[in-house]
């Protein structure tokens, strides 16, 4: 079994390049050892997004790329029964602006939609980039008020960003959720992998809005095997298997999530993550 592993760009992981990388080798290294105790050889090697090319043959690709030139050559592989992780529709999906929409058109469990021309925003809203996933601090900005939300507007147009989403700010507690899919042979039998956390109790923060804006977690009480479900149920829509993202807590302990991702870092559950995607790919006995 050849394996490649296609390492996200590093501008895809602001501050969680080292983080990103060390998921995706636990991954690799669980995956061909699943395979040796199955008695078939397997090794992995690395490929970094940009680099892979149509020549680059494997029997399985582990992907955290999200370059359109990489998805079109992993597409590609698809086309050919090359298994692909995350698949590569999946990961075009969670592009902001898309995944806005579907989960709109889904009622998913999120913050109310602001349109930009509000004066009434209440608690502030959120501007993000809707392109491609946030890059830095800048794609992502907390406007307190209709003045400061045109403003932001106005910079992101500066800086050629014409695809952004405008959402609510809901006050309560930020979790981080860690999800993966149930392996095929368990599919309909059961829910698969699913950690939370809050990042104010142990530091761990991309861009430290947390707790800038919400606080620090009160940890209200609420149904986390709901939010599980409704996750899950997002993951299906969207079409990734290994995912990840963000959600509020209110203080009536309603849930709304803000951010869902392609394959994020697992750093706080790595072991287990590396465990539950190589279970992704069952070896044929």
């Amino acid at each position: 079994m050849n394996l490649i592993a296609v390492r996200r760009d590093d501008r895809f992981s602001p501050n969680s390049v080292e983080k990103d990388r060390l998921i995706l080798e636990a991954a690799c290294i669980m995956l061909c050892s699943s395979y040796e105790q199955q008695g078939e050889p397997a090794a992995y090697r690395w490929v970094d997004e940009a680099e892979l090319t149509a020549a680059d043959e494997a029997d399985i690709y582990l992907s955290m790329a999200r370059l359109p030139e990489t998805l079109n050559i992993l597409e590609g592989f698809e086309r050919q029964g090359r298994r692909v992780v995350n698949g590569v529709q999946g990961v075009r999906n969670c592009q902001r602006s898309k995944l806005e929409q579907l989960m709109r058109a889904n009622h998913v469990a999120m913050p109310a939609e602001i349109f930009v021309d509000a004066n009434d925003l209440q608690h502030g809203v959120w501007l993000k980039r809707g392109d491609v996933a946030a890059q830095s601090k800048e794609d992502v900005v907390f406007c307190k008020d209709g003045e400061t939300l045109r403003k932001a507007i106005s910079a992101f147009e500066s800086r050629g960003i014409c695809d952004y989403v405008v959402s609510r700010h809901v006050e309560g507690d930020v979790v981080k959720f860690y999800g993966v899919s149930a392996p095929p042979v368990q599919e309909g039998q059961g829910r698969g992998f699913f950690r939370f956390y809050y990042p104010t109790d142990d530091g761990q923060t991309k861009f430290g809005d947390e707790a800038a804006h919400n606080g620090q977690a009160h940890h209200y009480d609420f149904d986390s095997n709901l939010l599980q479900i409704e996750v899950e149920r997002l993951a299906q829509l969207v079409g990734v298997a290994v995912y990840g993202g963000d959600a509020i807590i209110d203080a009536e302990g309603h849930f709304y999530i803000i951010d869902f991702n392609d394959w994020p870092s697992f750093s706080r559950c790595r072991d287990e993550a590396s465990s539950a995607i190589s279970s992704l790919f069952i070896p044929k006995s």
